[in-house]
């Protein structure tokens, strides 16, 4: 059996959908080792990974991430990083990486070790028809204008990891977008855009839907239908008022309406109509599960468990590569967006409505359903990697660059 290394960035949607893959892997007799913030280490632990913290607590990544400030942050944190987890590494001895697509401490750390990687994408697949936020662009150049201390920083923190490690392969400026031999997407080849275009190094796994630790204290008993669900996620912060006004909008349409609140303190919500079950987190694949209806922030995870339980969605995107999946979204015909600007309790019900009267959005979702559990998920995930393990040169006998010989 191998011994998998997994590195990732301190987001929950980056984490999650690699959790029931580390499980999976560790149920087939592999050992596998997660560097992961502190606020992520007892679930982590228990998909039974060997979670290695590191140093300094939670890396800071900018809220809310803009591609200019996430470049920065990724870029200044892979220099912190490094020292501890390559030194973690050469103990582990792993025989594969596999990072996060925006986590350049990952890739850096395989090519330092000479070991192969498979780089984990929770957003979608980006190339030159489907551009990745952090690519090349007149918008990236005229925001990196806007911000001359993020540029400045990002430049800087390159220089010193050009200094300090091998970064050969790691993309001038497209952070984002980390691509290795196998690229593992989250999500089916009916929800990414362009799918055709991309190569066979390109795995569309699906949504990587596995069990998750019961809440006793989350009252499922006392859901009634038709059961309405809104969410914004867990990346930005929520306002209030704007959580309440859909739950307000919804309350008439649902038997129960819950509202995810994530960050606010859903007693910042005020007083809201009986049906409605605001709180901080919910078991949101066993709510999606009975849901007729999902607003949401347009998240690629909560997406893409939204698509796997066959909901339609109102998407209401709060930013970083949301309005593209919203897009994605209404282009195949499985719900309807709203710009946050235009949430009204009004122009929030006339959408839900629509969605919940007129049968094509259900039919959409149901079969963007199928897609998605047929694509194979975090068992197919696994079957990849191990075939790719076996398939790749044996660590031992790749040399790690001298640093003496760097440029």
């Amino acid at each position: 059996m191998s011994t998998i290394a997994f590195l990732n960035i301190g987001m929950h949607g980056h984490v999650n959908p690699t959790l029931p893959v580390v499980a999976e892997l560790v149920r087939r007799g592999h050992t596998v080792t997660y560097h992961t913030s502190p606020v992520f280490q007892e679930e982590i632990e228990a998909a039974g990974a060997d979670v290695r913290l590191y140093p300094g607590g939670d890396p800071a990544l900018p809220d809310p991430p803009t591609p200019v400030t996430l470049m920065e942050g990724l870029a200044r944190t892979a220099v912190r990083l490094l020292p501890a987890v390559l030194t973690d590494l050469r103990r582990i001895r792993p025989d594969a990486i596999v990072h996060d697509s925006a986590c350049p401490w990952g890739a850096v750390a395989a090519r330092e070790l000479g070991v192969p990687a498979v780089s984990s994408f929770t957003t979608f697949a980006f190339n030159r028809q489907v551009r990745s936020p952090t690519s090349g662009s007149w918008e990236l150049l005229s925001a990196a204008a806007a911000r001359p201390g993020s540029a400045g920083g990002y430049l800087s923190s390159r220089r010193r990891l050009r200094r300090r490690f091998d970064t050969r392969g790691l993309p001038l400026l497209d952070l984002g977008n980390l691509r290795q031999p196998l690229n593992l997407v989250y999500t089916s080849r009916a929800f990414q855009p362009a799918a055709d275009a991309f190569d066979g190094s390109y795995r569309f796994v699906g949504p990587s839907v596995g069990a998750r630790p019961a809440d006793p204290s989350f009252p499922a008993d006392r859901l009634q239908d038709p059961l309405l669900y809104a969410s914004l996620g867990t990346v930005f912060n929520a306002d209030p008022q704007l959580l309440r006004t859909f739950s307000t909008a919804l309350a008439p349409l649902g038997g129960t309406v819950v509202v995810s609140t994530g960050r606010t303190d859903p007693a910042a919500l005020g007083p809201l109509p009986v049906n409605v079950l605001a709180r901080r987190s919910v078991p949101q694949p066993e709510v999606l599960a009975r849901a007729s209806l999902f607003v949401t922030h347009g998240g690629m995870n909560s997406v893409n468990e939204a698509m796997y339980a066959g909901v339609p969605m109102l998407v209401v995107p709060q930013g970083a590569d949301q309005p593209m999946v919203a897009g994605r979204v209404v282009e195949l015909g499985a719900g309807l967006s709203i710009r946050t600007e235009d949430v009204t309790e009004e122009s929030v019900r006339a959408l839900a409505w629509r969605l919940l009267d007129d049968a094509r959005f259900l039919t959409a979702a149901t079969t963007l359903r199928t897609a998605q559990r047929e694509a194979g998920g975090y068992r197919r995930a696994a079957d990849e990697v191990e075939r790719y393990l076996h398939a790749a040169v044996p660590a031992r006998a790749l040399t790690p660059v001298d640093p003496a010989q760097r440029g």
